[in-house]
């Protein structure tokens, strides 16, 4: 926390929350019994009893059945409303018929060659016309293709550096893997962050090659690149910020980032592994109207399956048809992949896709902030295409007001919706939700009732 004093009555509402969160939880085990009892007979074989420790979340690992349309349902038999969306990943919901006539055909037709198929030069095409850079590549995830943008952007420069955000995650791999979630005491000055190392599993030396600034400052962008003269690659950066819950950029940040990066003989690259299709059919790209050097694709981009993609100017992508960067994988455009991206992108995320998350967001929007205001509940909603997260803080616009917002409101927002049957993304102030083409007025709706439910509590219990 910063040190800032909160005023008496938020105090008293942290406590409260602390009982709500204590109750919520005693009904969360309760009715995901099954669901522990699975993780406990696995633990001797899946190192934790699960498969990705971001699936720890706690009170308790939840184990998933199956999913149709936009419903989840797990091994316990409950039903939710999916606003989880496998991180982002269910843009198109669960088991669409699109998807599933184009997979299913692939299967018959052979599901792994390591040889390009037409399919993907199909959906090359469609994300060129959709982003307007010419030149693409696959990959198998977000890590994957930040990953491949940070090391073109070194190539290109021919520079060992790069410049990121203070908390934000851009994979796993070791450049990024740099003040993600530092604590106050390690991460320095809020002017000038230092360079936290993520994990024991990061050297400071491959730390010290990753020069971390705080979202939306152009003069401590500027001056990383001053006092690193010559050595700045380039800079990834969330476009919009969504490691922290949501965080739009100042306005005309984004171009003069690029303009300054450009100014300095560097490069700038989207990490759009949240954004990508989901604030715009063109990203967040189309979203700010602002072009940057490469784009980095993942999540939603191959309707449930794994893929990642990037995509950038010739300039920098121009270096793999050249064979100055080796850009590789096995599974980079697997036959399974493309077949399903490609009917994401050419039939399932339409412009009456994008309208319908226009309308459902709208009416999420309006709903969330009837009731914080009417029950006098801190914070405010942000939200784009078919992402949204409600914000029970009054400011937040860079990683250091993220700590200073009290984690008890998203624990308890996120345990009332999971136990009214809304499935959100774990750690609620960090994470959005993410609607699909196949949610209804009636998910959206259950979702605001889950909301005024612990509104509701909270005012009881302030009133002796």
């Amino acid at each position: 926390m910063s040190g800032n004093r909160p005023a008496p009555e938020l105090v008293t509402d942290l406590h409260l929350l602390d009982d709500l969160i204590t109750e919520q939880e005693q009904l969360f085990l309760a009715r995901t019994a099954h669901s522990r009892r699975m993780r406990e007979a696995s633990a001797n074989v899946l190192a934790g009893g699960v498969a990705s420790s971001w699936q720890d979340a706690p009170p308790g690992a939840v184990w998933i059945d199956h999913g149709a349309g936009s419903r989840v349902i797990d091994v316990d038999g409950a039903e939710y409303v999916d606003l989880h969306g496998g991180f982002g990943v269910a843009l198109v919901g669960h088991a669409h018929p699109a998807i599933v006539a184009a997979v299913s055909d692939r299967v018959r037709r052979g599901t792994h060659f390591a040889q390009p198929t037409a399919d993907a030069a199909a959906v090359a095409r469609a994300l060129a016309n959709r982003y307007g850079l010419p030149l693409w590549r696959y990959n198998n995830s977000g890590t994957e293709a930040t990953m491949d943008a940070i090391h073109l952007m070194r190539v290109a420069a021919g520079r060992p550096k790069i410049i990121k955000v203070e908390g934000t995650y851009h994979g796993h791999h070791d450049s990024v893997q740099v003040s993600v979630y530092p604590s106050l005491a390690a991460a320095g000055p809020s002017s000038r962050p230092r360079s936290v190392p993520g994990s024991r599993a990061i050297p400071a030396a491959v730390a010290d090659l990753t020069v971390v600034v705080p979202f939306g400052d152009l003069g401590a962008v500027e001056r990383a690149l001053v006092e690193h003269r010559d050595e700045i690659a380039g800079m990834i950066i969330e476009p919009i910020m969504m490691n922290i819950g949501l965080v739009p950029p100042p306005p005309g940040y984004l171009a003069s980032l690029r303009d300054l990066l450009h100014r300095h003989g560097a490069y700038l690259a989207y990490d759009e592994v949240k954004t990508g299709l989901a604030v715009a059919p063109g990203g967040a790209v189309e979203w700010s109207g602002v072009m940057p050097d490469l784009v980095c694709l993942a999540k939603a981009l191959g309707g449930g399956l794994p893929c990642g993609a990037i995509g950038g100017v010739p300039a920098l992508m121009g270096l793999i048809a050249t064979g100055e960067y080796e850009q590789v994988g096995t599974f980079n455009g697997n036959p399974l992949t493309m077949a399903a991206t490609r009917v994401v992108l050419t039939e399932v995320l339409t412009a009456d896709a994008y309208a319908h998350f226009d309308r459902l967001r709208a009416r999420m929007v309006t709903g969330a902030t009837r009731i914080l205001r009417g029950y006098g509940l801190p914070g405010h909603v942000r939200a784009y295409g078919a992402k949204g997260a409600v914000i029970f803080h009054e400011k937040l616009r860079n990683y250091r007001d993220f700590l200073d917002y009290p984690d008890q409101w998203g624990n308890a927002h996120w345990l009332y919706q999971h136990n009214g049957g809304v499935f959100l993304p774990p750690w609620g102030k960090c994470e959005q939700w993410t609607l699909s083409v196949q949610h209804t007025v009636e998910d959206a709706d259950r979702f605001l009732v889950n909301l005024e439910h612990l509104a509701a509590d909270l005012l009881r219990r302030r009133t002796p």
